[in-house]
Order: structure tokens, then C-alpha cells, then sequence
């Protein structure tokens, strides 16, 4: 998975609409798979940290919390019916977001678009 993140973080970097969509967005997201986290810092749209392993001490604003077999079917180049989005997700049951609500939906194009890049990753 930390491979697939740090993937995800170089196509980032090399996407403008993107960087551009989160220009203002400098915050750190936890992202839990499992029993696994993985803290991602982002600066003004693009990701200067990822950091594995549970941590108690690092602050997070919002947290996107879901099953390795949900990413897996949310990656895939055509999603099914409520696994194209992450609020779809949430909406079956596969997910479920923590946190500073209001910071997502102000980034919400940006974050779900950085999530949707792992299909790309995955899909080469």
C-alpha cells in the first residue's frame, strides 16, 4: 500500500489541474486500510509526507477509513455502482469518514481525485 501511495503522490506532482485544485490544501489525512494507517501530509496540493504505521501523536484533520477489498474494488478502471466515489463507500457501509468534515468538503474535488489516481497506478 505504501508503494501505491507514494505512486499516487508522483502522478500528483506531475498532474497541474490537480496541484492547481489544491493549491490551498495543506493538511494531513489519515488514511486507515485495515489495521493500517498511513499518514499523508499534504503542502499547498502536493504530498510531502507519507508516513506508515499507527501513530496516537500524529494530528490528522479527516480520516478515511476502509477495507482492503473496498480500495481494491474502488481502483479498479471501471468501478461498480458505488465504488466509483469515496461517499459511495461510505453510503454501502465500506467506509467512513472521521474528522473535520468541513475540510474535506472544501478539498473535495482535489482529495477525491487524488484517491481516483490509484486507479491509474493500479490500471497500467
Amino acid at each position: 500500500m505504501l508503494d501505491m501511495l507514494q505512486e499516487m503522490a508522483r502522478l500528483l506532482a506531475e498532474k497541474a489541474h490537480l496541484r492547481r485544485l489544491g493549491s490551498l490544501f495543506s493538511e494531513t489525512v489519515l488514511l486507515q486500510v485495515g489495521e493500517e494507517e498511513y499518514y499523508i501530509h499534504f503542502d499547498r496540493g502536493i504530498v510531502s509526507s507519507i508516513r506508515a504505521g499507527i501513530s496516537r501523536k500524529t494530528p490528522w484533520r479527516f480520516a478515511l477509513k476502509t477495507d482492503s477489498a473496498a480500495l481494491d474494488a474502488f481502483w479498479q478502471d471501471i468501478p461498480e455502482p458505488g465504488y466509483h466515489d469515496i461517499f459511495g463507500l461510505v453510503k454501502m457501509g465500506r467506509a467512513r469518514i472521521d474528522g473535520d468534515i468541513l475540510i474535506l468538503v472544501k478539498n473535495l474535488r482535489f482529495f477525491k481525485e487524488f484517491m481516483a489516481l490509484g486507479r491509474e497506478v493500479r490500471n497500467k
